[in-house]
């Protein structure tokens, strides 16, 4: 992974800027992961679904 070291002025409208969350949704853990510089660019999966942080590596 790269660091982008541009100040915020300078972003691209082109780069990613990707995130995670736990969100509950009608009574169910979801997480779900974002690009938040772009619309619609999103998927989410039940919580009990979802690799830890230490299966991922």
């Amino acid at each position: 992974m790269s660091t982008d070291v541009r100040s915020v002025e300078q972003r691209s409208v082109d780069e990613r800027e990707i995130v995670a969350a736990v969100d509950e949704t009608d009574g169910m853990a979801r997480f779900v992961v974002a690009d938040i510089v772009r619309d619609d660019a999103w998927l989410s999966a039940p919580e009990r679904d979802a690799c830890s942080l230490d299966e991922w590596r």
